[in-house]
Order: structure tokens, then sequence, then C-alpha cells
């Protein structure tokens, strides 16, 4: 799946795709209160009011950049919280070369956060050792993300994410720690977006007179849109991750701004009420 945004050209790559089994991320998003929200059927829900959401990677290609944004679960990994994250043998590397993305062709991975689930690629087991998956990258963290699971992270499964897919970039010399308002290319621009994590940041595109943003989590799904207090079980501050939403949500409303989630396809945003929906593309 590909989207243009003037000469910035961004391409999804799947490493998983679910349909319900998500109550553990959004319990409110019950199959009863999605289907109070037919917009989001077909694209996002089933007509029973499951959830369809994804773990993928978005490579962002600029006329002389290759990004890849959020790199997923991983293979090989360990102590993961959720099972089924355990020991993958996922051919994702294979699909990134089918696609185009070559992993020696990416000269930058951005991570909008820490997280399990967007960083496990960032490394790989060669010979009992996590090396840097994309050898030719640099690497690109928030400063207070990055020092926040460095100094903070006391859960087993946080310690083992950071150890497993972080520490190792920051070990090899090709981590670089940057604000949250960074610009990282002329027509790629950070922005904070805290509550999910403390230092949570989405991506906003602009190039040819066209914008795009690139929400990471600030919602796992659009549902979140229509009840902002909605807030994920993976969020560190519930209250500041609905604030975020709604400070974000508003500032790209009702503009043809491409907007990519980082568990869902892309659309537009538009208010509704005190809030907003979301208008899928394609």
């Amino acid at each position: 799946m590909q989207w243009k945004i003037g000469k910035v050209r961004i391409t999804k790559v799947v490493e998983l795709e679910t349909v319900g089994s998500t109550r553990f991320i959004l319990p409110l998003a019950t199959n009863e209160e999605i289907q109070k929200l037919p917009w989001l059927i077909p694209h996002f829900a089933t007509e029973e009011g499951r959830l369809k959401m994804s773990i993928h990677s978005l490579l962002v290609e600029t006329p002389d950049r290759r990004i890849i944004v959020d790199t997923g679960l991983g293979n090989d990994k360990q102590g993961r919280n959720v099972p089924t994250w355990n020991n993958r043998k996922d051919p994702f590397l294979e699909k990134l070369t089918a696609a185009g993305f070559p992993p020696d062709s990416i000269d930058t991975v951005l991570c909008t956060h820490l997280h399990v689930d967007h960083v496990g690629w960032n490394t790989r087991l060669v010979d009992g050792k996590w090396v840097p998956t994309f050898a030719r990258a640099r690497y690109v963290f928030g400063k207070t993300e990055f020092e926040h699971w460095r100094d903070h992270s006391e859960e087993p499964a946080h310690v083992a994410v950071f150890a497993d897919s972080v520490k190792p970039i920051a070990d090899a010399g090709k981590a670089d720690l940057v604000a949250s308002d960074a610009n990282i290319a002329e027509e790629i621009t950070l922005i904070p977006t805290p509550g999910h994590s403390p230092g949570h940041m989405s991506i906003h595109i602009k190039s040819g007179g066209e914008e795009g943003l690139l929400t990471g989590d600030v919602a796992h799904h659009p549902c979140q849109m229509a009840h902002l207090g909605w807030s994920s079980t993976a969020d560190s501050d519930s209250r500041q991750s609905a604030a975020t939403r709604q400070e974000l949500f508003a500032r790209f409303a009702d503009r043809p701004v491409l907007v990519i989630g980082g568990h869902f396809n892309a659309g537009h945003i538009q208010r509704e009420g005190n809030a907003f929906r979301f208008v899928a593309l394609g």
C-alpha cells in the first residue's frame, strides 16, 4: 500500500494484522460501542464491531532519503508480555526487500517511541548477539524517550525491549538522540505528542504544497478520534494522551492532510461535534 505527499512517497509493509483480540489495548472499545460508529466499517472494524489493526512499518522516501518509521516486533525476541510476540519467525525483511527496500538501502530508522511493537526490527540476532538490522542507517530516537526507558525501565518486559532492541544500537554508535520537535529532513519535522509514552513523537511531512501526518500511537485506532478519552492500557499518562489527541487532531482536522496511524490505514480527520471522525482513503 502506497501514498504520495508531494515528492514524498510512503509505503506500508505489514508485519502482523489482527481482527479483534485488541480488548487488552482498548478495553472501552467493546463491540457494541464500535457498532455505534458506522463510519469505522468496513475499513477499520467489522460489522460485528471487532477492530481491525496492524503492526507495520512505514517506508518514507524523500528525494534524498530512505527512512523506515517504526520497526515492529522483530524475530527471536524474548521476555514479551504477549506470548505470541516471543520467538517470532516472520519473513519481514523479505517483505521489505520485495517492496523495494532491502535493509542496506535504508539510511534512517525513525522510531516514534520505544515500545515493544515499534522497535523490534531495530536489531536481529546474529551468532547470539543483537546487531543493527539496518547496517548503513542512523537510528533516530527522541532524547526524552530514550532517557526515560534507559533510566526508568523497571518492569521486566520494558527492560527486555530496551536491552535487545535499543541499547545495542546505542552501543554500536548508531543512535542519534534528537529533540521531540527536531527537523529530520527538508520535508520532515517531528511533533512532540507525549502521553502514550513520555517522549512520544508524531511526524509531520510537507512537500509540494501537500501535507501528511504519521501519528504513531497517539491513537491506536480511529475509534479514539470519536472517544478522545478512550486511552490505551499501554499509555504512560492517560490524561495527557487524551489531551494530546484533542490537540493533534484539532490541528489537522478539516484539511486535506493525509493521516496514517501507527496501527491503522490512511484517511482524513474531520470534526464531528466535540470530537472527530476519520474518513478512510480507498
